[in-house]
């Protein structure tokens, strides 16, 4: 029988601890890999990036084709909108870009056109899966071909793969004490984009792919922003990021990648004069908004069956009903390791839930009111000599008589807050009063006092933990924790050394030698 007893509680044991990090490990995925936040109050930068395009008509039919992003390491596209009256638009998928078209039939005058996106910094990772071929070697032409062969021959001997090949050419080209050759290339180049589309022409030159991608820093807000390059390269598994003009590697934390290749980020047709400005201004959000929007993104198995999803009245409802299982938590550690006793296991968690609408302070005074008051009149029942059930009846509408009359008195006082009164558990106080009763009679008076005593205090505690908003958040957002709640039960339930009161109880007895 004791073996089988302790293989028992081996077992759950293995169960706490099993769902104790199932729900552990649920919670840190969706912290650290979909962001949901741990507090309500942490808050994200949203930055809303604007790009407004402008162009004189002619009074023919006009197509502007513009650019937008597509994929953004580092950051989520949150929301876009387009704006631009009476022109139709389309949007069109271009490699590992994304391509918008406005046409209109005639455009005559200043047209004004804008592109707006609002995004937040994500860890969600972008992989471009483009796998390019090997580029054909170009014919550079004299005197360009024997610079740049002897830049290459150069940097092949400082280097081992396309990493380390293409940081070292970096460095040679943008040494503070360049050589002829280097000079020479420079020479050809007359901004950064033409800098790095150079450098693309050295890299063809020993059939390393390259590629040139244009973003904009997200940092302070600006009303004249600009597209800035860097440089890509393909080491034969994935895209290798580089700053053309200092060598450095990867792609910028406050860079937002607005799109890949070197073709013109806008073309017009039928219009002269075309003007591209970007500006960009940063709010603020819920981080949790944030998280759930980049959840949906990846189409998370967790954000499809995420309480958030639901309607708002069904949040509400769960919002109250996720913090019973905290309560009884509370209910079987306050009674299995302090041993406080209670009358009944829940009861002092339903009049918690009720403490909820009265606040704690009057919700006190109520209980005790009604309890004593009730239990005056259960004594006098008890005279009668009626039977169980219907000294049960008796007391439940006793019960309700003094919730009425309570209601009413404080109503002629202007005391709003003990109106709450009704929403208390007429039952569980009727249950109440006659199991205080009992145990007046069976074990006295002070063991009944405890026991009122002990229920008060733990449904007090209970209010204070039930009505925590950071504990009411972290168990909707992280429901997964319900499973540690339960480990925690089952682990605790298996307890069998002595509860705290015991050790109270029995000190006078610890450290002596039995007889």
């Amino acid at each position: 029988m004791a073996t089988r007893k302790a293989l028992n509680n081996i077992t759950a044991r293995s169960w706490a601890l099993a769902l104790i990090l199932i729900g552990l490990t649920i919670t840190a995925y969706k912290t650290y890999e979909l962001g949901l936040p741990l507090t309500p109050e942490q808050n994200a930068d949203v930055w809303t990036i604007q790009a407004q395009v402008s162009f004189e008509g002619t009074g023919k039919p006009a197509k502007l084709s513009l650019f937008i992003p597509e994929n953004t390491p580092g950051f989520m596209l949150l929301d876009e909108d387009f704006i631009s009256s009476r022109y139709g638009l389309t949007i069109a998928k271009a490699k590992e870009n994304r391509r918008a078209d406005w046409a209109i039939r005639r455009a005559k005058g200043d047209q004004t056109l804008y592109y707006r996106i609002s995004v937040a910094r994500s860890n969600l990772h972008i992989d471009w899966d483009t796998k390019p071929g090997f580029p054909e070697p170009p014919d550079y032409p004299e005197p360009y071909a024997s610079a740049i062969q002897a830049i290459i021959q150069d940097v092949r001997e400082e280097s081992a793969d396309v990493e380390s090949y293409t940081l070292e050419l970096l460095k040679q080209l943008n040494s503070t004490a360049p050589n002829e050759n280097v000079e020479l290339i420079r020479d050809k180049a007359s901004s950064v984009g033409q800098w790095t589309s150079e450098i693309i022409n050295i890299l063809k030159g020993v059939r390393i792919p390259a590629r040139i991608i244009w973003g904009i820093d997200i940092n302070d807000a600006a009303n004249n922003a600009s597209l800035r390059p860097l440089l890509q390269v393909h080491n034969g598994d994935h895209w290798l990021t580089f700053n053309p003009e200092t060598g450095n590697e990867g792609i910028p934390a406050n860079y937002l990648v607005w799109k890949v290749g070197d073709r013109d980020i806008a073309t017009l047709e039928g219009g002269n004069d075309l003007e591209i400005r970007f500006s960009l201004t940063r709010t603020y959000t819920e981080l949790i908004n944030v998280a759930r929007q980049g959840a949906a993104k990846r189409d998370s198995f967790f954000s499809e069956f995420s309480l958030l999803s639901l309607p708002v009245q069904n949040q509400n409802v769960y919002q109250l009903l996720l913090m019973l299982p905290l309560g009884a938590l509370l209910v079987v550690f306050l009674r299995t390791m302090i041993g406080l006793k209670t009358f009944g296991t829940f009861m002092p968690i339903l009049i918690a839930m009720a403490f909820r609408e009265t606040q704690l302070f009057w919700g006190v005074i109520m209980f005790s009111l009604i309890v004593s008051i009730g239990l005056m009149i259960r004594f006098y029942l008890e005279k009668l000599y009626l039977l169980l059930i219907p000294r049960l009846a008796s007391v439940l509408v006793i019960v309700v008589i003094l919730m009425l009359l309570i209601s009413l008195i404080t109503n002629q006082l202007g005391n709003e807050r003990l109106l709450s009164i009704s929403l208390f558990p007429m039952v569980i106080l009727a249950m109440t009063i006659e199991r205080m009763s009992i145990i007046w009679e069976e074990n006295g008076a002070r063991e009944a006092m405890l026991q009122g005593l002990g229920s008060l205090f733990v449904a007090c505690m209970g209010y204070v933990v039930m009505t925590n908003e950071n504990l009411m958040y972290i168990i909707f957002v992280f429901p997964e924790l319900l499973l540690v709640i339960l480990g925690l039960c089952l682990w605790m339930g298996n307890y069998t050394g002595y509860r705290l009161t015991e050790l109270v109880r029995f000190k006078g007895m610890l450290g002596k030698e039995p007889r």
